[in-house]
């Protein structure tokens, strides 16, 4: 659906919270067509990453690990790094 998601399953150190929030923020931007939130949309939009966060922490925590690590790192440890 969105190549900009990047997978955060066997990640070392394991993702974070900010991360997990990161990647439904860009999810729900994906699906909803939002990319700026109004008056109309910041309600919907925040209650969907909110739920969407939650599933994707449950999601996370219960699948085995990988065998290796993704390829790529999420953007918000690319741009720690520099």
């Amino acid at each position: 659906m969105c190549r900009n998601i990047t997978i955060l399953r066997g990640l070392e150190p394991p993702a974070t919270d900010e991360e997990i929030e990161a990647s439904a923020r860009q999810y729900v931007r994906k699906v909803s067509g939002v990319q700026k939130t109004s008056a109309a949309t910041e309600e919907a939009f925040e209650i969907a990453v909110k739920a969407v966060t939650e599933a994707t922490a449950v999601l996370l925590a219960d699948l085995p690990p990988r065998k290796a690590v993704p390829k790529s790192e999420p953007p918000i440890r690319r741009l720690a790094r520099r």
